[in-house]
């Protein structure tokens, strides 16, 4: 494969995190300030060194604690002066920011960018006795929950939550558990086998002390568990949190000079085949990480057995095994055997799985903290949850509906 793409000129060079956990109440510019500037310091950088910003999803989109600070309320806070800026918007999930950036890098807009996303979403639930409709909630509308709202009286939605809402799908809890539903139907998935995404999940986020979630979990805890939304329970949906994540992707020619081993950029997969809907797609049991997948390895000459560990989306436990199968981990309808008993997704398995704890134990940093535990295990930082082994090529997914994105980093040896 040729190395000409741009894609191929970056380098994941710093890596930073906030503090992380449930109703912090700290603003979410303090935490993004916090996450960036050690994502700086981690490069070997200082703020002049910053020619770059990137966010996702951007400033005013979504319900509240979803979005965070937008790029200009940062740069005005770290004074960054920059030759390029993308404000965020919708695209290959959250991973859009990180590859635009990447973009940016590879045809020279920048030299060193900066990349955060930001989530207040537990400490804003906190602050509302409900999320409803219409109002503070999903009324707040924006691309990530179909738009809506009202001036007052009976609120009127756009898009496609006219569709749900008369149904009482008013979440993405209820639009994944048609999902896990139709893989229940077509592949005979268990509730056992969905359980091993969790538990695996909350092993390893004993080991990772930011981790919202560290108590141990079992299989009977699982099975006790209340409904969310058939047949998914509390255990599968992911846990809202407070915190900042962020990336410093720098020029190859640059990053070598970097204090860690730089975590290259080998191949994106972006790519929407089917309908942008997430219950309209040709085939409800993949959904968009399908293609994404498919194009990803497409871009590559490495292929799935060349993967020493995988930090696999898990908003909701389904999705994890909706990437197992995309990417290729296991044939179609294979996910819920292939994590049967847990072994070849443990620490130690042949595939190690979500091995900071994920969304549903690590806190859901939207796909973020996915990339950052990524970018952990190739330096082989990861201390107590290091793979065994040397670590040398990951795989990241993130999203998992109508909008997915996956990305292939190999350990940078020079």
């Amino acid at each position: 494969m040729s190395d000409t793409s741009p894609l191929r000129r970056a380098a994941i060079t710093g890596i930073g995190h906030s503090q992380i956990g449930r109703r912090l109440r700290r603003g979410d510019l303090d935490l993004t300030v916090e996450a960036c500037l050690a994502a700086i310091a981690d490069a070997g950088l200082d703020r002049d060194d910053i020619d770059g910003l990137a966010t996702y999803p951007g400033t005013g989109i979504g319900m509240g604690g979803f979005s965070g600070p937008g790029s200009p309320e940062l740069q005005d806070a770290l004074r960054l002066q920059l030759s390029w800026h993308d404000g965020g918007a919708e695209g290959p999930a959250q991973m859009r920011a990180v590859i635009a950036a990447a973009m940016a890098v590879g045809c020279g807009l920048a030299r060193h960018a900066l990349v955060y996303r930001t989530v207040t979403e537990a400490t804003a639930q906190a602050g509302r006795a409900s999320a409803g409709i219409g109002g503070s909630g999903l009324g707040s509308g924006g691309p990530s929950l179909g738009g809506g709202g009202s001036g007052g009286g009976v609120p009127r939605f756009g898009g496609f939550l006219q569709w749900f809402l008369p149904f009482g799908a008013v979440s993405a809890a209820n639009w994944i558990g048609l999902v896990a539903q139709r893989r229940i139907h077509e592949f005979g998935l268990t509730r056992t086998q969905l359980a091993q995404i969790a538990l695996n999940g909350r092993r390893n986020a004993t080991h990772n002390p930011g981790a919202v979630y560290r108590e141990p979990l079992c299989l009977d805890d699982y099975l006790a568990a209340r409904m969310i939304s058939t047949p998914l329970c509390l255990y599968d949906c992911d846990a809202p949190c407070d915190g900042s994540t962020a990336f410093v992707v720098s020029a190859v020619e640059t990053a070598r000079d970097a204090p860690h081993a730089p975590c290259r950029i080998e191949a994106v997969g972006t790519a929407l085949r089917g309908r942008p809907s997430w219950d309209q797609f040709d085939d409800m049991t993949t959904m968009a990480a399908r293609d994404a997948a498919a194009s990803m390895w497409e871009r590559t000459d490495l292929g799935p057995s060349d993967v020493d560990v995988a930090q696999l989306y898990d908003g909701f436990s389904v999705l994890a095994l909706v990437w197992l199968e995309a990417l290729g981990f296991c044939g179609r309808g294979e996910s819920g055997s292939f994590v049967e008993d847990g072994t070849r997704i443990a620490r130690e398995g042949t595939l190690p799985l979500n091995t900071a704890g994920g969304q549903l134990s690590g806190g859901r940093l939207h796909g973020f903290g996915l990339l950052h535990e990524a970018c952990v295990q190739l330096r082989g930082e990861a201390g107590e949850r290091q793979v065994p082994g040397r670590c040398e090529v990951a795989v990241v997914s993130n999203g998992g509906g109508p909008l997915a994105g996956s990305m292939l980093l190999v350990r940078d040896t020079g």
